[in-house]
C-alpha cells in the first residue's frame, strides 16, 4: 500500500498495491473496514453481529486485514478479555492500471465485494426511508443519465465529480466533533458505467436516433 500521490495527498487515504489489493478481495474484508470506518473501534463478536457471521470468521479476516495495514489494534479499549480494532484509512483507492493487468482476478473480486457493499447501503437506506425525518427524506436521491462521451470526456467528468464532493465537509470524527447542530453521514456514491453494447447513432433507424435524443433512461 502507498499513499495517494499529487499536490494535496489525503492523509487518510490508501492505494491499493498487489499486497493490499490481494488482502481486500473479499466481502467480508471490505465490509469489516467499512463498519470500522463508519461505527468507529469495535470487537469481532460486535462487527460479526452486525455482519450475521461467526466471531471467529470475523476475527480471522481482522487479523488477515491487521497484517496488510487497513486495520489494527485499538491498545486503549483492548483488555485481556477483548480484542478491539480500529481502521487505519479513512478511504481506499484503487488507480493503478497496471495492477488490473497484473491482478485481474484480484481485481474483479474486490470490485465485486464493493459492488456488494453498495447494494447492501442502499437496501439499508429504502429500509429505513419512511421512518426517516421529512427533511432527510427529502435528501434521498436515486438516479442515472444515459451520456455519450469519449474515454477522455469520461475521466473528465470523474474528476469534476470528485471536485464538487471535496468541497463538502468529509465525515472523519475531527469533522464530526465540530459539525454544524443537525449534520449527519450522508453516502456519496457514484458509478461511471461504459455501455459498449449500445449501438452507435449512425448505425440506428432514423426514426429510433429521434427517440433517443430525448430520452432518459
Amino acid at each position: 500500500m502507498k499513499r495517494p500521490e499529487g499536490p494535496n495527498p489525503e492523509v487518510d487515504s490508501v492505494v491499493l498495491d498487489a499486497k493490499g489489493l490481494r488482502a481486500m478481495a473479499h466481502p467480508v474484508r471490505v465490509q469489516l473496514v467499512g463498519l470500522l470506518r463508519k461505527y468507529g473501534p469495535s470487537t469481532a463478536t460486535r462487527l460479526a453481529e452486525r455482519l450475521g457471521v461467526n466471531s471467529g470468521t470475523a476475527s480471522y479476516h481482522l487479523r488477515q486485514l491487521g497484517a496488510a495495514g487497513f486495520v489494527e489494534e485499538d491498545a486503549e479499549r483492548g483488555n485481556a478479555r477483548e480484542r478491539w480494532w480500529r481502521s487505519v484509512h479513512q478511504m481506499t483507492e484503487l488507480n493503478d492500471r497496471e495492477l488490473a493487468d497484473r491482478e485481474p482476478e484480484a481485481v474483479l473480486a474486490f470490485l465485486q465485494s464493493v459492488a456488494t457493499t453498495y447494494t447492501l447501503r442502499t437496501q439499508q437506506t429504502l429500509n429505513e426511508l419512511q421512518t426517516m425525518p421529512r427533511a432527510w427524506r427529502g435528501t434521498f436521491d436515486m438516479s442515472d443519465w444515459a451520456l455519450r462521451l469519449t474515454p477522455e470526456e469520461a475521466v473528465a467528468l470523474r474528476q469534476e465529480l470528485r471536485a464538487v464532493i471535496s468541497r463538502y465537509r468529509r465525515d472523519t470524527p475531527e469533522a464530526a466533533a465540530s459539525a454544524p447542530e443537525g449534520a449527519e453521514r450522508i453516502g456519496v456514491i457514484t458509478q461511471i458505467l461504459p455501455e459498449l453494447d449500445t449501438p452507435a447513432a449512425s448505425s440506428l433507424p432514423s426514426g429510433r436516433q429521434e427517440e433517443e435524443g430525448s430520452a432518459t433512461s
